[in-house]
Parts: structure tokens; sequence; C-alpha cells
């Protein structure tokens, strides 16, 4: 198995906003069907960093370590009775064109390029995680504070849910979907005492995304992360 992917993902935070299905149907890539916890369909800004990358085991030099912003969602595909569940990105920002061209080009990604910048702050009881980026000349941002102490992922809650899709779809064309695996263990998560999120989603992501711009998220998590590889095979759809 050829490991496209390898990095340390950290201090990922999940804003979670509730949506009407309809805003997503016609984002679905073909053969896959939303995944809807407790009949809703939700959608995410995540924030985190990347470290240590590395391309088919070989590290980046200069550009591996950065932040990414993206948008995603939640879907699943029935596979021999048993359903692979997973998401569909709207968009991948990171601060490095090359990082972007890589991705686009080898593995079929929405990447775009912004200028990032992010502030972390520790004390023995706290942690202040903030990721913004630049759009139209305005500083967006994504900031959590929240406790140090890590708890496991309680089974069935909606943490679970918005952490725990393991693989990734891509719509190739109208007709072609391609699916890949991502592998990493559970997630630690912190409990979350603050956020504020401040994101042009309608210039970020185009007009049908601006619906975002009048409504609160319905939930706000952080997540330690770890070691995480993204396989290089993709299957077709």
């Amino acid at each position: 198995m050829a490991i496209f992917l390898k990095a340390n993902w950290e201090n990922i935070i999940m804003a979670n906003y509730l949506v009407p299905k309809s805003l997503l149907l016609p984002y679905l890539p073909k053969g896959i069907e939303l995944d809807l916890f407790e009949n809703n369909a939700y959608i995410s800004l995540v924030g985190f960093m990347f470290k240590n990358t590395k391309l088919f085991n070989i590290p980046i030099p200069y550009f591996g370590t950065f932040e990414e912003i993206n948008l995603r969602f939640y879907v699943k595909r029935k596979n021999n009775e048993v359903f692979k569940r997973g998401v569909v990105f709207i968009n991948e920002t990171v601060p490095y064109k090359i990082v972007a061209y890589l991705a686009n080009k080898l593995y079929n990604e929405s990447y775009s390029t912004v200028r990032t910048k992010h502030e972390w702050s520790f004390t023995n009881e706290l942690k202040k995680i903030e990721y913004q980026w630049q759009v139209n000349k305005d500083w967006n941002r994504i900031y959590v504070e929240a406790k140090t102490t890590s708890n496991t992922i309680v089974a069935g809650s909606l943490e679970e849910f918005i952490y725990e899709h393991y693989y990734g779809y891509a719509k190739v064309d109208k007709q072609e979907t391609e699916e890949y695996k991502i592998y990493h263990p559970s997630w630690k998560v912190n409990t979350v005492l603050q956020s504020d999120i401040s994101c042009d989603f309608k210039a970020m992501y185009g007009n049908d995304f601006g619906y975002l711009n009048t409504i609160k998220p319905h939930s706000v998590f952080i997540a330690e992360g770890s070691g995480v590889e993204v396989n290089w095979k993709r299957e077709k759809i």
C-alpha cells in the first residue's frame, strides 16, 4: 500500500453548522449520499496545523508546516452492505502555492492559496488556539479556548460523528467519483469553554454558502490530533 501523504494534524478546530440538505445536494459526487446525525445535515469550518509533512515519505523542505482551513460536509457510501463514512471538501486553503499545486495536480483536490497565520498559547489548565486567513484584505478567524485535559470521544455523540469519518470523496466529473482512505487513531478532545468564528463564507466559498454568514455554529469542538496517513491509491466509483 503506497502512502501519498504523511503528516501530523494538530489542534483541529471544527465549527459545525446545521444546514438544509438542499444546500449540500448539488455538491454530492456520484454514488455518494449525505450522512446525517439525528436526521440533520452538518457542514464544518475546520482549522488546524499541518506539521512534518511528507509526500511519498519524502519531507517537503521549507513548506512542511502550515495552517489549513477547509469547509467540509459528511457523506457515506454503501459498499457490500456496509457504509463507508467520509467527507467531501468544498475547498481546502493553505498558505503555500506549491502545496496547493501538488495537492490539486497529484490528488485532484480543491486547494486554493491565501495568507494564513496562527497563535497558540497554553497554561496548565487552558489552551487558546487561533487560526486566521486573509480574504479580500480582511482577516477571518476561528478561535477556541479550551481545557487542556483531554477526553476520549463519547460513542454515539456528535463529536464522534464530526471527527470519525475516514474516507474522502472527490467529484472527478458528473459521471465519476474517487474515494481515498485516511488513517488516524481516534482523537482525544478538549472541552471548549469559549469560541469565536469570523468568516465571510460568501467571499471564501461562493454565493451558495453565504447562508452561513446569517447563522451561528451549532457547536464548536477541538481535538488534539495525531499522525495521519492518506492512501495514494484511489478507487473510482
